[in-house]
């Protein structure tokens, strides 16, 4: 990520996120591509596809974050996506996303992540009780729109994969946000 103004917003903060790389990531880029020709730069775009896991605001704790990915990331099998539609998060947020399945390998992860972070006094960002959480990938940020050009956006985008895209991986990303820039370390899943 290179925008000056979502670095400044990010600024002290870190992020576990699953990054895809196969199937997921192609259907994922002919979304934002469709995207980006309709609307061009009236909105905004995710610096990367990615699969948030948990956000945190630790800037004087960084290492202690790692480690505790780190050790998480040792204890954890290959996740499968399964991409199963283009949705939306409403207003306020306005975000067309790729929705995944709720598979066990994500579900897993996402459990075993909350009990390894409960074992800690890490300050989390926007955390949500397992059964409230929508694993997804951003794909447009689009609260600059009006609300009728949003509900447009919302309507003409949705739909559901009769086929999803589907694939695993195999490592997660610790990203981190500082001094005007983003970070990233990569540990592999099940990897002591």
């Amino acid at each position: 990520m290179t925008d000056p103004g979502q670095l400044r917003d990010l600024e002290g903060q870190q992020y576990i996120v699953l990054r895809p790389t196969d199937a997921v990531m192609r259907e994922f880029d002919a979304v934002q591509d469709a995207a980006r020709r309709r609307l061009d730069d009236t909105v905004r775009y995710p610096g990367a596809a990615h699969v948030t896991l948990r956000g945190l605001y630790e800037p004087e704790r960084t290492e202690v974050v790692r480690e505790v990915v780190r050790e998480w990331a040792a204890k954890q099998h290959p996740i499968d996506l399964v991409f199963e539609a283009v949705d939306a998060f409403p207003a306020p947020w306005q975000i067309v996303i790729a929705r995944l399945g709720r598979t066990p390998g994500l579900l897993h992860a996402y459990a075993s992540l909350t009990a390894a972070l409960d074992r800690t006094d890490l300050r989390r960002i926007g955390e949500l009780a397992l059964e409230d959480w929508t694993f997804h990938l951003s794909a447009v940020y689009a609260k600059t729109l009006s609300p009728d050009d949003w509900e447009r956006l919302a309507a003409s985008t949705h739909h559901d994969y009769k086929t999803p895209a589907t694939e695993t991986v195999r490592e997660v990303e610790f990203v981190t946000y500082s001094n005007a820039a983003e970070h990233r370390e990569v540990f592999p899943l099940g990897t002591p």
